[in-house]
C-alpha cells in the first residue's frame, strides 16, 4: 500500500494545485511564476509537471507540492498534509493513526476548551460586565467565540479529562501545566479568553486577558498559549482567517496590536484588519500577508512602546518590499478606545494614515526640522534597508528636502553607513528576518557552479552531451552521478544530494528557454564552460602543488622538490594554453 504522501501526490497534479496560489505561465515543458517567498518582479520560480517539483532560482526554495503549501500557508508539514489530503480525498486516519492522534487530538482539545470558556462566560457577571464596559457587542463575542476562564485551580483540566482526553495530550496542548509539586493546573484562570484561529479557521491556541480586579504587578495582563505542534504565534495573525478576503478586496491590511483592537474595529465595519496579538511583527506574518496584499496601515498603540513597535514594523515591511503607512490615534491610547468613544472615526483616521517615511522623519528629525548629523545617519541606515530602489530614491529626495542637504551627498553618506542589520533583517532581532527560505540545493564552489551550468545546457540540448565526455574526470563525485543520470534519461539518482542537483538542472532551462533557441550561441557557451571547467580543476591542482612545494622547501629531499616543481610548471603551461585557445576561439 502506498504511503499517504505518495497517494496524495499521485492524485494531485502540482500545476493544478499551485495555480490556486500563483499565476503560472508556460516555459517550454515547464511553468514559471513570480516567487511568493521573496520579493521579486521577474519570475524565477519554475514548476515541473513531469517531475512534480518546483524550485525558485531567486531564493533557493524548492520541493514538492506539500512543501509549497506548507511554506505558502505558513503551516507545519502535517497540517499541509491534512489540507492536501482533504483536497485529494485521502483519509489520513487510515494511514497514519499515530500522527493523526498526535496532531488531530490537539485541535479537538482546543475546540473543547473554547466551548468550555464560552459556556463559563455566560455564567460570569463580572466578565460580561467588563466586556460591556469595553463596548464589545454580543454578536461580536459570538462570532469570534470570546470566553472566560474561571478562577478555579483546575476547572478546565477536570472538564477535559471528563471528556476522555488523555492527561498527556492535555498537557501537550499547553492549556494545562504541571507544577513543581506535581499537581496539574489550568494555565488560564480569571481571564477573558480570545481563541486564536489558524488561517484555515481552526482554533490552535488562546490569549487570556486578566480581569481588572485580579491584576497584579507579578502577573501578565495578557498571556498567550505556549507554542505547540499546531500553534506558533510568530506565524499567526489574529482574525486573519476572517479578514483575508476583505484585505484582498480593499488592497491593504490594517495591522493592530491586540484582540480588543481587532474586535472593536471589526464591529465598527473595518473588516480588512488583523492583529499581532501583542507580539512584534515578524517576517512570517509578512509572508502570510503577501498572499493578499503588499500594503499595510500600521495601527499600533499611541504610547512610546507602540510607536517603537511601529518603527520596527516599518523597517521590516520596507525591507520586504511592502508599502507601509502609519495611523495616528490622536489622544486615544489605541484603536479600541477610538471605536469605543467615537464609532466611525477609526476608519477616517486609517484613511488619513501618513506614509512611513514621514513617520520616521518626524520621529528622528523633528517635525519640519533638519536633525543632527547622528539622527540623519540613523535615518540613512533605515533608508538603506528599503528593498525597492525606487522607494529608496523617494526617501532620499524627501530627506534632502527636509535637511537642505544635496541628494548626492546623502547618497554618498548612506553608502558609507555600516548598517548593522542589513536590509534583510530590518533591525527586528534574530527571529524577524526578511522572507527567505533555506535553499534545497546550493553549489558551494566555482567548479560546482560551472558544472551546474554545463549540465543545465546538456540537459536541454542533448546533442551537446558527447562533447563533455573527455572532461568527465573533472566532475565532483555527486555531479558524476548526475552526469550519468542525464545520459541514461534521469535514472539512478540514489542520494538526496544527486536528486537535488538534478532537480535544479532539470528546471533551470525553463528560465532561459528563449536564449537556448540560439543554437550557435549555446554551443559556444558550452565549449567555453568546458574550458573553464578544466582551468578550474587544474588551478585547484596547482594550488595543492604550491602548498606541497612550500612544505618540501622547508624540509624535503631535492629529488621530491624537483619533481613537484616540474608538475607545477606543466600545469601552469597547460592552463595558459587553454586560456590562449579560448581567447582565439573568441
Amino acid at each position: 500500500m502506498p504511503s499517504p504522501i505518495e497517494e496524495i501526490k499521485e492524485r494531485l497534479d502540482i500545476v493544478d494545485v499551485l495555480k490556486g496560489y500563483v499565476e503560472l505561465r508556460p516555459a517550454g515543458r515547464n511553468f514559471k511564476a513570480v516567487c511568493p517567498f521573496h520579493a521579486e518582479k521577474t519570475p524565477s520560480l519554475i514548476v515541473s509537471p513531469d517531475r512534480q517539483i518546483w524550485h525558485c532560482f531567486g531564493c533557493g526554495a524548492g520541493g514538492d507540492v506539500i512543501k509549497f503549501v506548507s511554506l505558502f500557508e505558513n503551516i507545519e508539514f502535517y497540517e499541509a498534509l491534512r489540507v492536501l489530503a482533504e483536497k485529494a480525498g485521502v483519509d489520513l486516519k487510515r494511514y497514519t493513526p499515530a500522527e493523526e492522534k498526535q496532531f488531530g487530538v490537539l485541535y479537538e482539545i482546543q475546540r473543547a476548551a473554547a466551548d468550555f470558556f464560552k459556556d463559563k462566560l455566560t455564567g460570569s457577571d463580572k466578565a460580561l460586565q467588563y466586556l460591556k464596559q469595553r463596548k464589545l457587542k454580543e454578536e461580536t463575542m459570538e462570532e469570534f467565540e470570546t470566553g472566560f476562564a474561571p478562577e478555579s485551580f483546575d476547572a478546565l483540566t477536570v472538564e477535559l479529562l471528563e471528556r476522555k482526553f488523555e492527561l498527556a495530550d492535555v498537557v501537550r496542548s499547553g492549556l494545562v501545566f504541571r507544577t513543581d509539586s506535581g499537581k496539574y493546573m489550568d494555565r488560564f484562570r480569571g481571564r477573558i479568553m480570545f481563541p486564536i484561529h489558524n488561517h484555515f479557521g481552526k482554533i490552535v491556541g488562546f490569549t487570556g486577558r486578566i480581569l481588572p480586579e485580579l491584576e497584579r504587578e507579578d502577573i501578565g495582563k495578557y498571556v498567550n498559549s505556549p507554542e505547540t505542534p499546531i500553534f506558533q504565534k510568530s506565524k499567526l495573525l489574529y482574525g486573519f482567517w476572517r479578514s483575508k478576503k476583505e484585505i484582498r478586496e480593499k488592497g491593504f491590511a490594517v495591522l493592530l496590536e491586540g484582540q480588543m483592537d481587532f474586535l472593536m474595529c471589526w464591529q465598527d465595519g473595518i473588516r480588512n484588519a488583523a492583529a499581532t496579538s501583542g507580539t512584534a511583527l515578524t517576517s512570517e506574518h509578512l509572508r502570510t500577508l503577501r498572499k493578499t496584499t503588499d500594503k499595510l496601515v500600521l495601527g499600533f498603540d499611541s504610547d512610546e512602546a507602540g510607536r517603537l513597535a511601529a518603527e520596527k514594523a516599518v523597517d521590516l515591511a520596507s525591507a520586504n518590499d511592502f508599502t507601509a503607512l502609519v495611523a495616528d490615534w490622536g489622544e486615544a491610547k489605541d484603536a479600541a478606545e477610538v471605536v469605543s468613544k467615537s464609532p466611525g472615526k477609526a476608519d477616517e483616521i486609517i484613511k488619513l494614515a501618513e506614509p512611513a517615511m514621514n513617520f520616521i522623519f518626524d520621529r528622528h528629525l523633528g517635525e519640519g526640522g533638519s536633525g543632527t548629523k547622528s539622527n540623519i545617519r540613523f535615518v540613512l541606515e533605515r533608508i538603506k534597508r528599503v528593498w525597492s530602489p525606487i522607494e529608496r530614491s523617494a526617501w532620499l529626495r524627501e530627506l534632502s528636502y527636509r535637511t537642505g542637504i544635496k541628494e548626492e551627498t546623502l547618497r554618498e553618506e548612506m553608502e558609507k553607513t555600516a548598517s548593522g542589520a542589513g536590509r534583510e533583517e530590518a533591525g527586528m532581532g534574530g527571529e524577524n528576518r526578511a522572507v527567505q527560505v533555506e535553499p534545497e540545493y546550493k553549489p558551494e564552489t566555482r567548479l560546482e557552479l560551472i558544472v551546474l551550468r554545463l549540465f543545465g545546457l546538456a540537459n536541454e540540448k542533448k546533442e551537446l552531451m558527447p562533447k563533455a565526455e573527455p572532461y568527465e574526470r573533472y566532475f565532483p563525485e555527486t555531479y558524476a552521478v548526475v552526469y550519468n543520470s542525464i545520459k541514461s534519461g534521469g535514472q539512478d539518482l540514489v542520494t538526496p544530494e544527486a536528486r537535488g542537483v538534478f532537480n535544479v538542472i532539470s528546471l533551470r532551462g525553463a528560465l532561459e528557454s528563449e536564449l537556448l533557441e540560439d543554437e550557435e550561441r549555446t554551443a559556444k557557451e558550452f565549449q567555453a564552460l568546458l574550458s573553464e571547467l578544466e582551468i578550474e580543476f587544474l588551478s585547484a591542482r596547482k594550488n595543492d602543488l604550491a602548498r606541497k612545494i612550500a612544505s618540501l622547501e622547508s624540509g624535503g629531499s631535492d629529488e621530491e622538490l624537483t619533481a613537484e616543481l616540474k608538475k607545477f610548471d606543466e600545469i601552469s603551461k597547460k592552463i595558459q594554453d587553454i586560456k590562449h585557445a579560448k581567447e582565439s576561439a573568441g
